[in-house]
């Protein structure tokens, strides 16, 4: 059975389309092949096939020397001091 095709034209910020790009070409991938992959795993999960979340509240980097790795809401309420927490990095 032979299969036909058809092109789709979408409109994507230059800037996005770039960091895609590198994106898919450092696992091997051209930009039509990931979008096929994205369009079959959409027909095979019958929806989008991945989570789609609000975004994440703003956090606050903590503890110094783990600057950037660990990350606390800043709503969040802690069940012990921090202090001992700190002991343990």
């Amino acid at each position: 059975m032979a299969t036909t095709s058809t092109n789709i034209n979408i409109r994507v910020d230059s800037d996005i389309k770039t960091k895609a790009q590198d994106v898919f070409s450092s696992m091997g991938l051209d930009m039509t092949t990931a979008i096929n992959i994205f369009l079959r795993q959409s027909i095979r999960k019958n929806g989008i096939p991945f989570m789609l979340v609000a975004e994440l509240p703003r956090k606050t980097p903590k503890f110094g020397c783990m600057k950037d790795k660990i990350w606390e809401a800043d709503d969040y309420d802690w069940f012990e001091p921090k202090e001992d927490f700190k002991e343990y990095m």
